[in-house]
């Protein structure tokens, strides 16, 4: 899964990415308003958390110019001020949530997957899926009732596929939410986790659309 972080701190940025990479989120950094907006016109993300103090303004108003273009990211908010009328302005403009600084990374995870189930339309962190059982909160896969053991890749791959079940992810997507911008990972890598994956469940599970990408049937019907 794919998160934008938009936080001019290098230090605090540097340890929210390596927990989040821990939990399975490929997180891609902006440090400044205008590398975050230009970011969000580029590419696709599920869910963005906005720093609200940065070296070029507010990003108050970021979040209002992105609601009236259409952008419809999920955006989590960080900031160190703790008070009413800051926190119910980032909501009016269009933020989802927010988190107040200092805070515990298993709150903002919270709250990210919150989010990012509510844009899925998920009820819960449970996705099931005919045998298959994805809970996304404590990252564990069961297939017939079996626990399986996933490499990170693995369940990278599965939770993306899982978030979109009945629906073609693209080869590139799965690509950025394993190894982000501008990797060399081989040509060939991603299909070699499909096949393990496969392997570890019911091969016809994935479906593969040639040129397209990749689809998780949907058998909970």
């Amino acid at each position: 899964m794919r998160l934008l972080l938009l936080e001019d701190d290098k230090t605090l940025a540097e340890g929210i990415i390596k927990g989040l990479n821990r939990m399975g989120y490929m997180v891609e950094l902006a440090m400044n308003l205008s590398q975050a907006e230009s970011a969000l016109k580029t590419d696709q993300f599920e869910l963005a958390i906005f720093d609200l103090g940065l070296p070029d303004g507010n990003a108050v108003s970021l979040i209002k110019k992105l609601r009236k273009a259409g952008q419809p990211v999920p955006i989590v908010v960080l900031t160190a001020w703790d008070d009413v009328d800051t926190k119910v302005l980032a909501l009016n403009e269009g933020a989802n949530d927010y988190v107040v600084k200092p805070f515990e990374l298993r709150e903002l995870e919270a709250r990210v997957r919150v989010q990012v189930r509510k844009a899925n339309l998920q009820l819960n962190d449970v996705i099931n899926c005919g045998d298959l059982s994805v809970d996304i909160a404590s990252q564990q896969c069961r297939f017939q009732r079996k626990l399986i053991n996933l490499t990170r890749l693995e369940w990278i791959l599965l939770k993306q596929l899982a978030l979109h079940v009945g629906k073609i992810v693209s080869k590139e997507q799965l690509e950025t939410a394993c190894y982000g911008w501008d990797s060399d990972n081989e040509s060939n890598s991603l299909e070699v986790h499909i096949h393990h994956l496969r392997k570890k469940l019911n091969p016809s599970l994935i479906t593969t659309i040639r040129g397209l990408g990749y689809l998780l049937k949907d058998e909970s019907s």
